[in-house]
């Protein structure tokens, strides 16, 4: 039987706006950079995997993922490969509030969407469903362009929840369940057109573990 393509996908290292009390919703209109506890985790992320044989590292195209990347590829000689589909979701008027903001403010809106957040979009942004989608073909091709090799891919939180949950066969609207701490790692095979999660959101190289 041959080797199974091993994915293993990481969200970005934190930055100051993760760390917030309380928590303020981050997306693709946010691009800040790592903050210094977000480089530590990548350094620790980038040791996890430094015996890995890496072919390719690839991220999204926002900062706090490609200095993720950089940091996770510089053992191993590579430079990151930015692709535009695994950017973080665009949720539109909702960047940068708090959810306690957004229950005062769109009540409605709010409990919509914590009902079914997998097809009710964030105002003027995706749904998770449509995140999945626009993912999923990018996994795909980053696993046929490397058959039987290990890659590594940084990605962002609904991204990796969205794309993870598909994997499982889980409705979409489950997927905010998903546990992903910043430089937790998942790893997946795939291996003849299938995708099995091997693990899910390992965090045993973070000290302290990664915030949500």
């Amino acid at each position: 039987m041959s080797a199974p393509t091993t994915i293993y996908l990481l969200r970005h290292g934190a930055t100051a706006l993760n760390r917030l009390v309380p928590y303020r919703l981050q997306g693709r209109a946010t691009d800040l950079p790592l903050d210094p506890e977000g480089v530590e985790q990548a350094r620790c992320a980038a040791v996890a995997l430094e015996r890995v044989p890496l072919a390719a590292v690839y991220c999204s195209p926002l900062l706090r993922a490609l200095e993720t990347a950089r940091i996770v590829a510089s053992p191993h000689g590579r430079e990151p490969v930015a692709v535009d589909a695994l950017t973080e979701a665009d949720i539109g008027r909702w960047e940068g509030q708090t959810w306690e903001d957004i229950e005062e403010s769109e009540p409605e809106r709010f409990r919509q969407f914590h009902a079914r957040p997998g097809t009710v979009p964030y105002p003027d942004g995706e749904s998770f469903l449509d995140v999945q989608r626009r993912v999923t073909p990018a996994f795909q091709r980053i696993a046929a362009d490397h058959a039987g090799a290990h890659v590594a891919v940084v990605g962002h939180n609904v991204v990796n929840r969205a794309y993870v949950a598909g994997v499982l066969g889980l409705s979409i609207n489950r997927a905010r369940a998903i546990r992903q701490a910043n430089c937790g790692i998942n790893v997946l095979h795939f291996r003849r057109g299938k995708v099995e999660l091997m693990t899910l959101n390992a965090c045993f190289h973070l000290a302290p573990a990664g915030p949500a």
